[in-house]
């Protein structure tokens, strides 16, 4: 029953993961008009903070329980 969330989340986390990746490339970062009226805008690190700043928390939360898990079947194989 736990492993459709995790599934569920594992998939919103990836989504994320790539649009921060693809943001910048998406938007003209030397064009103020192409992002102006963004959310986050009209200045370029309020747009970059709001579309890429899940995708980094999605980031840091694959990694973190990554090594949470790593950390769990070492302490299993000691005992």
């Amino acid at each position: 029953m736990r492993k459709l969330p995790m599934f569920l989340a594992g998939v919103l986390g990836a989504y994320l993961v790539l649009r921060a990746i693809a943001e910048p490339f998406v938007i003209d970062v030397f064009d103020p008009a192409t992002y102006r009226d963004d959310w986050g805008g009209p200045g370029l690190a309020g747009v970059l903070a709001v579309h890429c700043g899940p995708g980094v928390l999605a980031a840091i939360g694959f990694w973190w329980a990554r090594r949470r898990s790593r950390r769990r079947s070492e302490s299993q194989v000691e005992a």
